[in-house]
């Protein structure tokens, strides 16, 4: 399975390594490995974590993750 560094990852998901450093802190980001003092992304966590991102609408309120979640699958 492919894993990537948290510079390769960030790149991969259109972020700053320093904002993955942050969401591992905060619990908001994709989920890593913590392997020893390294930390990895796998290629399907990543890829989960951007598909949870698929928005129908700018508001909330008016979001249709529904929607946006089936258009992944189509």
């Amino acid at each position: 399975m492919e894993n990537f560094d948290t510079k390769l990852a960030a790149r991969y998901i259109g972020k700053s390594a320093s904002w993955l450093n942050k969401t591992r802190l905060s619990g908001t980001g994709p989920t890593y490995l913590k392997i020893g003092g390294g930390v990895r992304y796998l290629r399907p966590d990543l890829d989960d974590w951007l598909a949870s991102k698929r928005r129908t609408a700018v508001y909330d309120f008016a979001n249709d993750n529904a929607a946006a979640q089936s258009a992944r699958a189509a």
